[in-house]
């Protein structure tokens, strides 16, 4: 029987969650976490004190920017970044995702097999006019790395993230 326990703290989730989207609603992120919007929003107000995340108003929405430079917060963490454990997890992830790909393959179009160079789809007649659709680009990355120099770490301080 295996317990209720998970390696990561909800903090790590939290932040998991926001370097995937960094757009989120809070709505959204306590719902993936498993807990409350108000304990979402505690952490995030907690993230935003200690350094590891900044907040921007944009219209209604907020967007997050993890400060990707910035060390763990327990000592035996300490000399690792918020940043390369965020790479560790978003690239653990694409492998198992790839994995499952392989097991059931998706068929593509021939104009996207050749990469993000294919060549646009030909065109097709919808009425008086010609339409031709151009090619997906590759996506971006969701966060860049903060210019900022990681501040020192006072191993001391209660909580941790992970």
């Amino acid at each position: 029987m295996m317990g209720d326990w998970t390696f990561f703290s909800n903090y790590g989730h939290v932040l998991v969650c926001l370097s995937r989207n960094n757009e989120a609603r809070l709505r959204d992120v306590a719902q993936e976490v498993g807990i409350t919007e108000r304990a979402v929003q505690k952490i995030v107000r907690d993230l935003k004190h200690a350094g590891y995340i900044t907040i921007r108003k944009q219209g209604r929405c907020n967007r997050y920017r993890i400060n990707r430079r910035k060390a763990m917060r327990h000592a035996l963490e300490s000399h690792v970044t918020v940043g390369k454990l965020l790479t560790l997890i978003a690239a653990t992830g694409r492998i198992a995702l790839a994995e499952n790909e392989a097991e059931t393959p998706v068929e593509k179009p021939p104009s996207q097999a050749s990469g993000p160079r294919a060549e646009p789809l030909p065109a097709t007649q919808a009425g008086p006019e010609t339409v031709t659709e151009a090619p997906v680009k590759p996506d971006k990355p969701e966060t860049a790395p903060d210019d900022e120099p990681a501040a020192p770490v006072d191993v001391r301080q209660q909580g941790s993230l992970f």
